[in-house]
């Protein structure tokens, strides 16, 4: 039978693969996340009619080149093209894109998988997930011994990523153990100055108490607490209870003396406060609240001086949280303040194309990608970030598709042309004998 034939089955086989992978690459133009793939062909083996020979000297005859006929052609390839697909803006907190190489790390019991589809949510054990349940991993945070208050990542083996688990979900209570006195004090316009003062003691309740700034004259004011009959301090605890404080100033009520509008050097700069919780003793504030008056001055201008809190504070449960673009999770509370939860990471392939798709938006590690090392790295390793709010979506273009489906369709018709021709032919050949 003619070559031909099997050459012409052989380029319909190859053209109709191409045709496949074009149909899933079209198919997926709005899957968040999709890789397209391209086809390659290659010519099959080739039988040789007659091999090379060289120049012969004693013959005068110089070298032929061999002679050899194809056989037709075959699928050398299909591999994934990694470039980034365009943005598509969402608006939901746990959508996230990463804007430049690398991959999320997604698993469960099976192992780890990769996704460049950040459609994430958050499931009702506080999982951050994937659209196929598969959890989103990262470093966890820890409090950081060296800073009081603050947290730090822990770059170790990646873990499923959990929003509300344990101490994440709250804020326990702080005492106060300092306050600052800020502004102006005018002696001309208000010879007596009067602030409020708060603090918190170790089960969150918040105390506020009424300070008195009084001029003495040579610029000179006194400070001390407004009390009652009894000699009492009167405080507001939580804003609504009135009650009798135990607060004492650790020793004579100070005098702050003022120097060309500034502090004086010889003036008080900080006071210290002892406090007894008024019912029960149990309940503890700090050994003593140091107040600083060091930022106060004395000019002719505004009247503005106040005191701020600058530590304690009530309980706090998370209202909500959010992804920085460098993957830092930072949940808020309800009390104000806000602390880091964990730090999504990426991992990054030295041949991201040699991943093998299995679906769902996910790919596998092969012999021909590298490996995973179960640690990942920071998304601005490699000069990547995240996107909040947004996805990536297919890096499919359509105009290019539709224009290698024109080829694809006519590589098909002309391959299924040989075989036509070559069938007459055959009929040619065999109306010989009649």
């Amino acid at each position: 039978m003619m070559r031909s034939l099997y050459s012409g089955v052989s380029g319909l086989r190859s053209h109709q693969t191409k045709m496949d992978v074009i149909g899933n690459n079209i198919s997926n133009v709005n899957t968040v996340g999709y890789k397209k793939a391209t086809t390659t062909f290659s010519d099959a083996f080739n039988q040789t009619m007659r091999g090379a020979s060289m120049a012969n000297d004693n013959t005068g005859r110089g070298g032929l080149n061999s002679m050899q006929i194809g056989l037709g052609s075959s699928v050398a390839a299909v591999q994934n093209v990694m470039t980034r697909g365009s943005s598509q803006r969402t608006d939901n907190t746990t959508d996230v894109m990463i804007n430049g190489n690398g991959f999320f790390v997604v698993r469960d019991v099976t192992g780890y998988y990769f996704t460049r589809a950040g459609a994430f949510s958050v499931d009702e054990n506080g999982n951050l997930v994937d659209t196929n349940g598969l959890k989103v991993c990262g470093w966890n945070a820890v409090d950081d011994q060296d800073n009081p208050g603050q947290q730090k990542i822990v770059q170790t083996v990646v873990t499923p990523v959990n929003i509300y688990e344990g101490e994440k979900s709250y804020v326990p209570p702080a005492v106060t153990t300092t306050i600052n006195f800020t502004g102006n004090l005018n002696s001309v316009d208000n010879p007596e100055q009067i602030n409020t003062l708060s603090f918190y003691d170790s089960i969150g309740n918040r105390f506020t108490v009424e300070v008195r700034l009084t001029y003495q004259g040579d610029n000179q004011w006194q400070f001390d607490f407004a009390r009652s009959s009894d000699g009492n301090v009167i405080a507001s605890i939580n804003g609504d209870v009135k009650n009798t404080v135990a607060l004492n100033i650790n020793g004579d009520s100070p005098t702050i003396q003022f120097e060309n509008g500034i502090l004086s050097q010889n003036s008080t700069r900080a006071i210290e406060l002892s406090i007894t919780h008024p019912d029960d003793p149990n309940v503890k504030f700090a050994d003593t609240i140091t107040v600083n008056f060091k930022d106060l001055t004395q000019f002719n201008a505004k009247n503005d001086a106040t005191a701020t809190t600058v530590d304690g504070y009530t309980a706090g449960s998370i209202s909500g949280f959010s992804i920085g673009s460098d993957g830092i999770i930072t949940g808020s509370y309800t009390n104000g303040l806000t602390k880091i939860l964990g730090e999504i990471v990426i991992a990054d392939f030295v041949n991201p194309a040699g991943l093998q798709k299995i679906g769902d938006n996910l790919f596998a590690t092969t012999v021909n990608s590298g490996d995973f090392d179960g640690i990942g790295q920071e998304v601005g390793v490699n000069g990547a970030n995240f996107i909040s709010g947004s996805l990536e979506m297919s890096n499919v273009d359509l105009a290019y598709e539709f224009t290698e489906m024109i080829t694809t369709q006519r590589g098909f018709q002309a391959n299924s042309r040989i075989i036509t021709t070559s069938d007459e032919m055959l009929q040619e050949l065999v109306n010989l004998k009649r």
